[in-house]
């Protein structure tokens, strides 16, 4: 009996799964052996045999270039909260998991917000009404983890680069 044998790889949104094909002369791993080995690099994603999806620590730590004190909010992509494009942000991309809106900081500025999230890094993608400033909205898929989130005064981390 053939035994087959798939890796998932996980890209972006997108899931695919490939089988593995045997180059010629090559022998298929069955069983523990596909468990066994180093993880295999792909651009800046981590894949082992065993199907798990690594996080690849960055060479250097981003450094803090200063630190402001800030009130953060949180927003969905509903028109009540929006303009007529809710799922566009000012710079042009789709809303998603890891952006930010703030109106005193560049389009593409890295931050982080220790006290809330630790050392994940968001990414200055929009904008909010011109009346708030010193303020920090973070992007969430639904109203309702928005209004949850509700409004933390804070302070956030702006990295280099």
């Amino acid at each position: 009996m053939k035994q087959i044998i798939t890796r998932t790889i996980f890209a972006s949104v997108a899931t695919f799964a490939m089988a593995a094909i045997p180059v010629s002369g090559e022998k298929i791993a069955k069983g523990p052996a596909l468990l066994q080995g180093p993880p295999v690099l792909v651009g800046e994603l981590s894949f082992s045999q065993a199907n798990a999806l690594l996080p690849i620590p960055s060479p250097t730590p981003e450094k803090v270039v200063s630190r402001i004190n800030v009130i953060v909010t949180a927003y969905s992509s509903t028109p009540e909260q929006t303009d007529s494009t809710p799922f566009i942000t000012a710079s042009g991309t789709y809303v998603r998991d890891g952006i930010v809106a703030a109106n005193f900081l560049p389009i593409g500025t890295k931050i982080k917000l220790p006290d809330i999230y630790g050392d994940r890094i968001f990414v200055v993608e929009d904008r909010m009404h011109p009346r708030k400033q010193w303020m920090v909205d973070v992007w969430f898929a639904s109203y309702k983890e928005a209004k949850e989130f509700g409004a933390k005064t804070t302070y956030i981390q702006v990295l280099e680069g």
